[in-house]
């Protein structure tokens, strides 16, 4: 029996060259973003990238783009309070979204996160594909699925990225796994494949670069 959002297989070789070639050129900042009056134009395809505070979110698009000081990696959860822009290539967007969950943030400043996230969510047309990050260690907690029934109902196709796969042994990653599966079979807007990666030892980014190059 086929599992219910099985673990996204390697790509071929015209797809990892693809996806490799995606992210070989230049992938610069563009702005960091704090209202929905400061987006850029919306002239290519986006990708955004969402994740409860500390999952891992700038290692991962560090390890993407192959620059490790692009996204700025920070230990104090919520630090990323903007919408940051940045491009790969002449036709993709990255979108790095603020971290939610934060320990820190005042209720304000939370609440004006959210707005700018709802907002975004539901208003951007170029946006193909939300990637949610998961931790390996902790599977999806109640703070993510808040965010997974916020894509569900902007109608946003999203895709489970398991981060820090390296730091659990196989047995309990097969059943945060299954934790997943069941999390996500409730959300309507889930893409049915999961993407496990860890930034640090390469794991699944050749993957990951694919399925964003396929993208259309």
């Amino acid at each position: 029996m086929k599992l219910p959002f099985p673990v996204a297989e390697e790509p071929d070789q015209f797809t990892a060259e693809k996806g490799r070639l995606l992210f070989a050129g230049e992938t610069e900042f563009v702005k960091g973003v704090v209202a929905m009056s400061g987006l850029p134009e919306p002239d290519r395809l986006e990708v955004c990238f969402a994740g409860r505070s500390n999952v891992g979110k700038s290692s991962l698009i560090n390890a993407l783009t192959g620059r490790k000081g692009l996204a700025r990696a920070s230990n104090t959860p919520g630090r990323t309070q903007e919408i940051n822009y940045f491009t790969a290539g002449e036709a993709l967007y990255l979108v790095d979204l603020p971290g939610y969950g934060y320990a820190n943030a005042p209720v304000p400043v939370v609440e004006k996160w959210q707005r700018l996230l709802k907002q975004f969510l539901s208003g951007r047309q170029t946006l193909r594909r939300a990637f949610v990050l998961i931790d390996a260690r902790h599977g999806v907690k109640k703070v993510d699925e808040e965010i997974l029934s916020l894509l569900d109902s902007s109608a946003v196709t999203f895709q489970a990225v398991l981060t820090k796969a390296d730091k659990v042994k196989e047995a309990e990653r097969q059943k945060v796994l299954d934790q997943v599966r069941e999390a996500l079979a409730r959300h309507p807007a889930a893409y049915p494949e999961i993407i496990v990666t860890s930034s640090e030892k390469g794991w699944g980014i050749p993957t990951l670069r694919a399925t964003i190059a396929t993208l259309e």
